[in-house]
């Protein structure tokens, strides 16, 4: 026997009106009510990727280099196509024999401090540059041409692709699915008893730290010290 297809907007819709009070017992909502509950899931979804670190959004992705240019984007139109990343989280390098190094992640102030943005050699940090349809990723040093016989990586975090129809399967792992029912639910209680509002508020909260704890890499984490903080003075000093 096939299992019901519970991981879709329309079955969260239902639920999260469900628990909002606006269905009873064995309705189900109606044209404008999908309408309206897609809209407020799709807002819920996009908002909920600026929150901290989603592991299953990650992806390693391959930046090919070219000797004397810097700069590469990554978005619809860029250098690298795909949907505008959100954020890079990490880099590395990979060389000719496939010996990896890691990169080093610039701030801008970091980046302003640069005294030769033109310099070329083997890259060892990116900066990158969050613009509103695509990320701009400056490597530094600059690559020439041995550099540009290797490969840079970044560690991404994509974007959710949104959901069109509300019988599909949600581009969302199936133990999210407690969490953007009960979201929805708080969305909609607005003008509720006070007793829906708040419940729904709770069971938003729970979920959203339980989701928070759980969404973690398995395996230890070590810390080193920076390097570069030898070569920085403190405004106290």
């Amino acid at each position: 026997m096939t299992a019901p297809a519970n991981n879709t907007p329309f079955y969260i819709i239902k639920d999260g009106m469900f628990d909002a009070g606006k269905l009873m017992e064995g309705q189900n909502p109606n044209s404008e009510q999908l309408v309206r509950g897609m809209r407020i899931l799709t807002d819920i979804i996009n908002f909920e990727q600026t929150q901290g670190l989603k592991l299953w959004l990650n992806v390693d992705t391959p930046i090919p280099l070219v000797a004397g240019n810097g700069t590469y984007s990554l978005g619809p139109a860029g250098d690298v196509v795909m949907p505008k990343p959100p954020r890079a989280i990490q880099g590395y390098y990979v060389d000719v024999n496939s010996i990896r190094r890691p990169l080093n992640v610039l701030s801008w102030d970091n980046y302003i401090r640069l005294s030769q943005v033109t310099q070329t050699g083997p890259i060892n940090s990116f900066f990158v540059n969050k613009k509103q349809s695509e990320l701009s990723v400056f490597f530094w040093l600059v690559p020439d041409a041995t550099a540009a016989t290797g490969v840079a990586h970044l560690l991404l975090q994509t974007q959710v692709t949104n959901p069109i129809s509300v019988t599909e399967e949600m581009n969302f792992p199936v133990e999210w699915r407690s969490f953007l029912h009960w979201a929805l639910a708080d969305e909609l209680s607005t003008g509720q008893p006070e007793a829906i509002v708040q419940r729904a508020q709770q069971r938003t909260a729970f979920y959203r730290d339980a989701l928070q704890g759980w969404d973690v890499e398995d395996a230890p984490t070590s810390f080193a010290p920076d390097a570069r903080g030898g070569y920085q003075t403190s405004r106290f000093r």
